[in-house]
């Protein structure tokens, strides 16, 4: 007999299991990720009703798959270009959450008991929302168009973010076991700077390699090609320190700003799907009953706290970011559960060995009483504010108002502003890709050059002109390039502010000087450094205009790149004029809805639901402001300007017609059927456009037979005769009450 290795039997029983709950969970509604964990619960070493698995150190490594390619996926669905575009209202709100939340659920564990370590990670479990549940119940709902779904979008992105950023600082704070502060920031610096790095390293290459082998790529290889990437990016940060999920993360947010984004998104949803599968099974299998059972308290406080903090600490971050009490109560009530990211830094506190055994189960089961929950919160999320609304003192409801209507007040940017904050932004992304430089040369490149083709100081030599030939564009653009040239420009003409222009240039200057000494110091001594640093400067002086076309290049390749995919997601389509309360979303119109084939004058969009059509998506045409004329042909996007109750009747116009005649479509058959024109019948001697043939059927004459002659297709002038045998395509219903009509008295 064949030996099956335990890794085959026990992924097999995992996959069964996983299948059956997912149909049965499936027809009864509810999210797959809970039927995952029960099947996970059921098949794991504490329940001895099924067959168990044998080898638990073999799931964990499918496990830790899993959470790659989960990490990745959400990658590609985040997108740094999104985090860019969040609004401020998203972000004051998602910072407010995470901090409340982070301090609830450490005073709540040290309120029961626990160690400091359980504790802190309890706040991170607690702080971060479930962006795979609020979609789907979104769906489920019919909210996505609604104002304040937009902001809870915004806030996922920043709070998947804020995600990454935990499990650098709770990994640093796990091997430290200290709350050491300078670690801790230092944690910050290389996230951010290694940030920095593959993103921009990234966006100028990733794209690039696409687009060329975009010939050679069907998508079997174009999927190879994603999940070599993918792992590369987790090898690379293993390296450098962080953990695996943080690479997957970032190469797909890479990845999420190409053009083939969507493709791979598809391509990867399988694999996504099938070790997303396996992580949430085995997510199940760490779970011991008993410790539910023994920590029901726990959980039960947990959960209260999960429920009621979010939705206070989201709430009164939408009123701090003057988003109105309606938006700011909506915001709060949908975003109160923990999911995948929960599951993620749990995992992380068992991995380290720095948590109890209690607290993985206690998350999960917090987890699965708030998914439950989500959709019923957002449901009397409306009734709740309208009860804040019918108590608050009047007085307390117009100083909401205004303040509401004054954080809306669009403020002009100065010229000097426009200069500055281009000047900052410059010194920080080029210092990062300067030091990188520095570092990969010193680390990397020159071992290879002294060790393999010159050795001694001419070999440190070369590694110098190596790197200052790859630095250059960078130095010069640091030094030399003006962003902001109409602003300078405008600047410049002021006498008043010409000697603080010419300060922040030696300024620039000087800061350059400073890298061109950070590389010379990498491998000569300070005497030799001053020497060659001014040879350096001249020869960047000399050859200034070829920089400078170099460096264009370079940015010109990059910013291409990095607008190459333009973000057409209607979730995040959503602006406010508040106190107005209107707001602009998207809709598509699929090819069944009834106003396919209409124009904008027939259907009378703004007469009857009070909403304006602003834009008209078609491929790969964008048509601003449509007129009257404008028909809507299927899979249009258009996007939609109104209130939320505008909005809402809108969309449930184009839902209701679209279903009726999806309906009606569904319960007619059509068949070719023959009508034979009698004396009695009113057909008799009209034409067919008089007749009306074609409306009273639903049908199409498609031959005549008339005296012994056949006529195939006939015009439509053409007047029946008596005897006329009509071959008619259409409803035989519909033709059956013709034929009775037809049929003498």
């Amino acid at each position: 007999m064949t030996h099956i290795p335990h890794l085959i039997t026990d992924l097999g029983l995992i996959l069964c299991a996983a299948g059956i709950t997912t149909l049965l969970f499936k027809k009864l509604k509810q999210p797959l990720v809970l039927g995952y964990i029960i099947a996970g619960l059921l098949v794991g070493p504490h329940v001895a009703i099924f067959p168990t698995i044998i080898d638990t150190e073999n799931i964990k490594i499918w496990a830790e798959i899993g959470v790659i390619f989960l990490l990745f996926s959400l990658g590609l669905e985040f997108s740094f270009k999104k985090l860019v575009k969040v609004g401020g209202a998203s972000s004051i709100m998602a910072l407010v959450e995470v901090v409340v939340m982070l301090l609830l659920g450490y005073l709540t564990g040290k309120l029961l008991g626990w160690s400091t370590m359980d504790s802190v990670f309890l706040g991170g479990i607690l702080s971060i929302s479930s962006t795979t549940i609020i979609i789907r119940a979104f769906d489920e709902l019919g909210v996505k168009s609604k104002r304040f779904a937009g902001l809870v979008f915004g806030i996922l992105i920043v709070e998947d973010l804020v995600a990454i950023l935990l499990l650098v600082l709770l990994s640093t704070l796990a091997v430290s076991q200290q709350f050491a502060g300078s670690e801790m920031i230092a944690a910050v610096l290389k996230l951010g700077f290694f940030l920095v790095v593959w993103f921009l390293a990234g966006i100028f290459l990733i794209p690039t390699f696409l687009r060329k082998a975009s010939k050679l790529m069907n998508d079997e290889t174009l999927l190879i090609v994603s999940l070599a990437l993918c792992l590369l990016m987790v090898i690379l940060a293993a390296q450098v320190g962080f953990s695996p999920a943080l690479g997957a993360f970032i190469m797909g947010s890479i990845l999420a700003e190409t053009t083939k984004a969507e493709k791979i998104e598809h391509l990867i949803a399988s694999v996504k799907d099938l070790f997303g599968a396996i992580f949430f099974v085995s997510v199940g299998i760490l779970i011991n009953p008993e410790t539910i059972l023994t920590y029901a308290g726990p959980i039960a406080i947990i959960t209260v706290v999960t429920l009621v903090g979010k939705a206070l600490s989201i709430t009164g971050g939408g009123l701090i970011a003057g988003q109105g009490l309606k938006t700011s109560v909506q915001s709060g009530m949908s975003v109160s559960q923990i999911g995948e990211f929960s599951f993620i830094i749990a995992t992380l506190g068992l991995t380290l060995n720095v948590t109890s055994d209690f607290l993985y189960p206690v998350a999960v089961a917090v987890s699965a009483i708030t998914t439950f929950t989500t959709p019923y919160m957002i449901k009397v999320s409306t009734p709740v504010y309208r009860f804040l609304d019918s108590v608050l003192p009047e007085r307390w409801k117009k100083s909401l108002n205004k303040y509401s209507s004054g954080a809306q007040v669009i403020h002009t940017t100065s010229d000097w502003k426009l200069v500055l904050r281009s000047y900052v932004v410059n010194l920080l992304l080029y210092s990062v890709i300067i030091i990188a430089i520095v570092l990969l040369s010193a680390r990397f490149l020159n071992p290879v050059i002294t060790e393999n083709v010159i050795k001694g100081p001419v070999g440190d030599i070369i590694t110098t002109a190596i790197t200052l030939l790859f630095m250059a564009p960078f130095l010069w653009a640091f030094a030399v390039y003006h962003p902001q040239k109409e602003a300078l420009g405008r600047l410049w003409a002021n006498r008043n502010y010409r000697s603080l222009l010419i300060v922040i240039d030696f300024v620039r200057i000087g800061f350059s000087l400073l890298f061109i000494g950070f590389l010379l110091n990498q491998f000569f001594p300070v005497q030799v450094s001053l020497v060659v640093g001014l040879v350096i400067i001249a020869i960047l002086i000399a050859f200034s205009k070829k920089i400078q076309q170099f460096y264009i290049r370079i940015e010109h390749r990059f910013m291409s790149n990095l607008n190459a995919r333009e973000i057409r997601e209607a979730s995040k389509m959503h602006y406010s004029i508040t106190p107005w309360d209107v707001h602009l979303t998207s809709f598509d119109i699929s090819p069944e809805s009834a106003v396919v084939g209409k124009s904008l004058m027939d259907l009378q969009i703004r007469e009857k639901y009070g909403v304006n059509i602003a834009v008209i998506e078609r491929g790969n045409r964008t048509i601003m402001a449509p007129t009257h004329q404008e028909m809507v042909f299927p899979r249009d996007k258009v996007y939609v300007f109104g209130s939320d109750e505008q909005i809402e009747k809108f969309r449930n116009f184009i839902q209701a017609e679209s279903d009726n005649k999806k309906n009606m479509d569904k319960a007619e058959d059509v068949k070719l059927q023959q009508l034979v024109v009698s004396e009695t019948s009113p057909l008799l001697h009209t034409s067919i456009r008089e007749s009306g043939i074609r409306e009273r059927t639903k049908g199409l004459i498609v031959g005549i037979e008339s005296k012994g002659q056949r006529i195939l297709n006939p015009e439509s002038n053409y007047v029946f005769q008596l005897n006329d045998l009509i071959w008619i395509v259409g409803s035989p219903w519909r033709i059956r009450e013709l034929e009775a009509v037809n049929e003498p008295i």
